[in-house]
C-alpha cells in the first residue's frame, strides 16, 4: 500500500510499504477514506520528537471503512464506516476505566522507554514515534487499529467526512483544553495559538459559556479564521505585547483562563525568544516555552492555565513562582479522546458546529509531501489539510 513515511528532519516521502494485517483477535483493519495532516505531525516533520526511525508511517488523524475484524471484535462490522481516534486504549486498566484513556496502561508496548523519560508511559499513539508505541500511522491507505472495541465510533449518518473526521483529534483536543481552563458563564478566555486545535479551543470556550475569546497569533488567515467562526478578539504577537493588551482587555486583572494550543516550537520574541533558540542549539532545552511563560504571567489570579500544545522533554527559565503566588491551577494531557466521542458527534449531528470549516487543503496521499512543507511554511492560509488516500 501507499504511506507516508518519515525519513528525517523535513523529509517525508510516499513510500509502498506492507498493507497491515490482523495481529491480534482484537484488531481491526480500516481503509482510509480521508486522514489529516495535525500541527503535532509538524514536530515529527521538524525533528523535535525523539525515537523516530526512518521509515516509521506517520500520521493520527483517520476515518474509513471497517475491512477486516479480529475473532474478539464485538461492536464492528465489515462495511462500517468509522472515526478512529490517535489515542489508543485497552479500555480495561485503571486508567481507562477512569475516561482518563490517553493514560492507558497497556497499549504502549514500548512502555519502558517512556517511563525512562517521563517516569510513567503514557497510552499508545499512531504514527508518533517507538516513545509512544511505534505504531504504523495512519496516512496511509489502511490501517490497523488494535483495541476495536474500544477506539472507532461508527458514524451512520450522512455527515460528510470532513464534518466527522476531527472527532479522531483536533476538535476533541480543544474541547478538552477548554474544558480543562474551567470555564465559568461570563468567563474571558485567552488561547494561544489559531491552528487548528487553537480554533476548536475557541469554539469550545463559547460552547461551554466564556462571554470573551481572545484568539493570539501572528498569521493573518488564522486570526481572520477566529474572528470569522469564532467571533474572537484578536492580537497579533509581533505587532503588540501580548501581556500588555491583556492587561488592557480585562482592566488589569488577566484572562480567567489560558490555553497554550502551541506547545514546543512556539516562536518566542525578544531576549526569552533569543534565549531559548540558543539554549534548544546547544540541548540545555528541549522545548520552547514561549507561550507557556506569557500564559502563566497573563493568567489572573487563581485562574486556570490549560496546556493542549504538545511537549516533548525540559524546558528552562519557567516562572513557576507566578504559579505558586498566584495560585494558579495548571491542567494538560493527551486528549482522552474516547471520552469525548459521543458527545462532540451529538453536537455535529444537532449542528452546533460543522467541524469543516478547518479545512483550507485537500489533496491526493501522494502530494502529501509538498504539503507537509506548505503547512509547515503556512504558506497561502494552509490552516488544516485533508489527505484522500
Amino acid at each position: 500500500m501507499r504511506a507516508l513515511t518519515w525519513h528525517g528532519k523535513e523529509d517525508v516521502r510516499v513510500e509502498n510499504v506492507p498493507r497491515p494485517e490482523i495481529v491480534n483477535p482484537n484488531d481491526a483493519i480500516i481503509e482510509i477514506t480521508a486522514t489529516a495532516i495535525c500541527g503535532s505531525d509538524l514536530h515529527l516533520y521538524n525533528g523535535k520528537m525523539p525515537s523516530m526511525r526512518e521509515g516509521d508511517v506517520i500520521g493520527h488523524e483517520p476515518m474509513g471503512e471497517v475491512v477486516e475484524v479480529g475473532s474478539d471484535v464485538e461492536t464492528l462490522e465489515e462495511g462500517d464506516r468509522v472515526v478512529v481516534p490517535f489515542t489508543i486504549s485497552c479500555g480495561s486498566c485503571w486508567f481507562c476505566e477512569s475516561d482518563l484513556y490517553s493514560l492507558c496502561d497497556n497499549s504502549n508496548p514500548n512502555a519502558e522507554m517512556a517511563r525512562k523519560m517521563m517516569g510513567q508511559s503514557p497510552a499508545g499513539l499512531y504514527g508518533y514515534s517507538h516513545l509512544t508505541g511505534g505504531y504504523a500511522g495512519a496516512q496511509a491507505e489502511y490501517l490497523r487499529v488494535p483495541y476495536a472495541d474500544v477506539g472507532p465510533i461508527t458514524v451512520d449518518s450522512g455527515l460528510s467526512d470532513e464534518e466527522v473526521l476531527f472527532l479522531s483529534d483536533v476538535f476533541p483536543t480543544g474541547y478538552m483544553a477548554a474544558e480543562n481552563a474551567d470555564i465559568e458563564e461570563n468567563d474571558t478566555v485567552a488561547v494561544w495559538g489559531c491552528g487548528p486545535v487553537g480554533q476548536f479551543a475557541v469554539q469550545s470556550a463559547r460552547m461551554l459559556g466564556a462571554e470573551r475569546v481572545v484568539a493570539i497569533d501572528r498569521v493573518p488567515e488564522r486570526l481572520e479564521m477566529a474572528r470569522e467562526h469564532g467571533d474572537a478578539e484578536t492580537i497579533h504577537f509581533e505587532e503588540e505585547d501580548v501581556y500588555d493588551r491583556l492587561m488592557e482587555m480585562t482592566g488589569d486583572r488577566g484572562p480567567d483562563g489560558c490555553i497554550d494550543a502551541v506547545g514546543t516550537e512556539a516562536h518566542g520574541t525578544g531576549l526569552s525568544g533569543v534565549s531559548d533558540r540558543v539554549k534548544q542549539r546547544a540541548h540545555l532545552e528541549d522545548d520552547s516555552p514561549h507561550v507557556l511563560r506569557q500564559a502563566i504571567k497573563s493568567c489572573r489570579k487563581g485562574g486556570t492555565v490549560s496546556v493542549p500544545g504538545v511537549y516533548v522533554g525540559r524546558v528552562d527559565n519557567l516562572p513557576f513562582g507566578s504559579v505558586m503566588n498566584k495560585a494558579l491551577t495548571i491542567k494538560s494531557g493527551q486528549t482522552h479522546v474516547q471520552r469525548y466521542l459521543d458527545p462532540l458527534l451529538a453536537r455535529i449531528e444537532d449542528g452546533d458546529i460543522d467541524p469543516s470549516f478547518i479545512v483550507t487543503d485537500r489533496a491526493p496521499l501522494e502530494k502529501g509531501p509538498e504539503l507537509y512543507d506548505k503547512f509547515d511554511r503556512k504558506d497561502d492560509g494552509c490552516i488544516k489539510v485533508v489527505l484522500e488516500p
